[in-house]
Parts: structure tokens; C-alpha cells; sequence
């Protein structure tokens, strides 16, 4: 028994050095791919993504990422635990327990874990997200997750996204396009950006002005500045 927990224990040890060091080299190279895209290209998925740096992709969409997804973004560690705490409060008084990842979280999921497992995923995604924002910066942060988060029929990306959905590069995106493309973000293949439907429009009239609050207080300067 000891003999088998040894190996076991070895075999995690090399585990956790190949992820970390996988991690750290993330910090240099593009991310090849994500356990998502390979998920959709085995489903039989045509899968469709040009890696993009950040200086390529419009200060409208890192503002609209931003005010969709994770406004603290350049405030927390990679966990926001203020809004953990008070998502947990909410499903205390019976309000149902809505999300609390972080950008970081979603980009530590995509990059080294997988969708669903529920509290099994969250301890590895929560770790892997503080390590990340510690090792690779906010702005490598957001550059990797607005390249493989995902825009629904298979296209991965800012640029993959603004050609289908607007016919230009992620760099010309508008506010009005930024915000339609992040209003979609929770559930890509469920809404539509082509055409936007009541809700998705409605929502992103509703980030559009907080995309205004997140420039004017400062809220992407991590990124922007």
C-alpha cells in the first residue's frame, strides 16, 4: 500500500510541475489551443481562431469584456472573493447561486481544465487562476482569454469573431460591435449577434454604458495603460 500511495504521490508531483511549467511558458509563447476547441472539433465542429495580440484588438472590446464578465478585473488576484461571498449570501436568502468567475478563472478553465465538474474543477481552476494572474500579468491575462474564449459556431477568438459576425478585424470593432459580442459571451450558441435579438440587444445597450463607467474610473487601465 505504501509502495502504490508513493507512486500515486509521484505521479501527482509530475503532474503539477508539467502544468505549472506548461504555464510559465504560456507567459511567452501564444496558447496552441484550448480543451474546448479540441472538444468541438472532435463534436465534428469546424473550429476557426487567429491568435491576435492585444494591440491588435480594440480598446472597445477589452471595455465591454470588462463590463460584462468581471469589473474588478484589474483589482483581484485572479478570484474575486468579494463576489464569491456575495454570490454565496444570494443563495443563502434563496435567490439561486449565479456566477462568480472571474475573467482569470475563465481563462484559467479554457486553457488547462474542462467545462462542468462543478466544486471538483473550481479548487484547480481557482489555483491555476491566482497563478496565472501572478505569472503572466493582467494584460497577458486578457490577451489569452480574448483568444480563446469562445463566440459561438465554432469561432474562437476576437478576430475569428469580428470577421464572421461584422466582416473586419477585432482592431475596428466599434463600441455598439464590442458590446454586441460580449453581450453573447455567457451563452455564445445560444444568442445571436447576427442578427441580435431583444435580449441581446437590450444587453448590449446595457454594456455600452458601463463600458463608459469602466473607461472613466479607471477599471481597465491594467490593460489599457
Amino acid at each position: 500500500m505504501a509502495k502504490v500511495f508513493g507512486i500515486v504521490l509521484r505521479v501527482c508531483l509530475i503532474g503539477f510541475l508539467v502544468v505549472h511549467a506548461y504555464g510559465l511558458a504560456l507567459k511567452f509563447v501564444r496558447v496552441p489551443a484550448s480543451i474546448l476547441m479540441g472538444q468541438r472539433a472532435l463534436a465534428g465542429e469546424e473550429v476557426r481562431r487567429d491568435w491576435t495580440p492585444i494591440e491588435a484588438i480594440s480598446p472597445h472590446l477589452v471595455l465591454a469584456v470588462i463590463a460584462a464578465e468581471d469589473t474588478a478585473f484589474c483589482q483581484h488576484e485572479g478570484v474575486d472573493m468579494a463576489a464569491i461571498s456575495k454570490a454565496l449570501e444570494e443563495r443563502e436568502r434563496g435567490q439561486g447561486l449565479r456566477g462568480a468567475s472571474t475573467i482569470t478563472q475563465q481563462t484559467a478553465k479554457n486553457v488547462f481544465l474542462w467545462n462542468g465538474g462543478g466544486l471538483v474543477r473550481k479548487a484547480p481552476e481557482a489555483w491555476m487562476a491566482t497563478f496565472i494572474d501572478f505569472v503572466w500579468g493582467k494584460r497577458r491575462v486578457m490577451e489569452a482569454y480574448l483568444n480563446i474564449a469562445e463566440w459561438g459556431d465554432g469561432l474562437f477568438g476576437a478576430e475569428a469573431a469580428a470577421q464572421a459576425r461584422f466582416g473586419k478585424s477585432a482592431a475596428d470593432l466599434t463600441a455598439r460591435e464590442a458590446a454586441l459580442l460580449a453581450a453573447v459571451l455567457p451563452s455564445p450558441n445560444k444568442w445571436r449577434v447576427d442578427p441580435p435579438g431583444p435580449y441581446v440587444r437590450k444587453r448590449a445597450a446595457t454594456l455600452q454604458a458601463r463600458m463608459q463607467t469602466v473607461r472613466r474610473d479607471g477599471l481597465a487601465a491594467c490593460v489599457l495603460e
